[in-house]
């Protein structure tokens, strides 16, 4: 094992029987400019969070496939994300790192909490409405997936939403002071959901509409949510270890 994935809390103590790994980045070299591709290649991540935000409509895409609504949707967001990227305002397409150290007390930029706020609400928000989907279906046999994205969809993601607009969350606080142990919070919610969300959607493809397809349906997907996320909270998954207090690093 590297110095840099030491198996060691910030206190030194395990968390169950594992303990958690933990990134010394004064060990790392130190960037102080973001290369070309570097900042082109986190254009498609906010390319993807901001299209899929009508939620609705993403289970439309996954329905029924592309239609013009979809099309003309892509359209603003490519058009809006791509300008925001060149002027520096996504995470991760700025011309040099805004944080670099991570107990630094530093206002978090509006661009920031914005986009971290919208990939938090459809996190939270396709997790819940999938669990509900799938209890729904195996209590009563009807699949009403559909209309509780429909209903329910923005009453979730926009409460979110607000949470982060008031700086209730990981990642969008006012400051950047605790974004080492914020950030491995965003990450392992996403991996957990990202990879649970396909793996359902092939199942669904797959599966014969049964009950007993439904319970599979229904355990795999808390399954997945729940080991992806145990091995973020070990930090074993990329940018889910923490940031030990007053050490040196960037971040996107």
């Amino acid at each position: 094992m590297s110095d840099t994935q030491r198996t060691l809390a910030p206190t030194g103590a395990n968390i169950g029987s594992a303990a958690i790994r933990v990134e010394l980045d004064t060990e790392r070299k130190l960037r102080t400019r973001n290369k070309l591709h570097y900042r082109f290649n986190h254009w498609p991540i906010w390319i993807f969070v901001f299209f899929i935000a009508p939620g609705p409509l993403t289970f439309d895409l996954f329905e029924h496939g592309f239609d013009a609504r979809m099309i003309a949707w892509l359209s603003v967001v490519l058009a809006g994300t791509a300008v925001a990227g060149l002027m520096g305002q996504l995470p991760g397409c700025e011309p040099a790192p805004y944080i670099i150290r991570f107990t630094e007390d530093r206002p978090n930029p509006l661009y920031r909490r914005v986009c971290y706020t919208t990939a938090w609400g459809e996190v939270v928000a396709f997790a819940v409405l999938n669990i509900a989907g799938l209890a729904y279906a195996v209590a009563t046999g009807d699949w009403r997936l559909k209309q509780m994205y429909e209903v329910a969809y923005f009453p979730i993601a926009g409460t979110v939403w607000l949470l982060g607009a008031f700086g209730f969350l990981p990642r969008v606080k006012r400051s950047t002071k605790g974004e080492g142990h914020e950030r491995r919070y965003f990450y392992g919610s996403v991996w957990a959901v990202m990879i649970a969300q396909p793996v359902l959607w092939l199942l669904w493809k797959v599966l014969p509409r049964t009950t007993i397809s439904d319970v599979t349906k229904l355990i795999v997907f808390v399954g997945i949510l729940a080991f992806v996320g145990n091995l973020a909270r070990l930090g074993v998954l990329p940018r889910t270890r923490p940031i030990v207090p007053g050490e040196l690093a960037v971040s996107d």
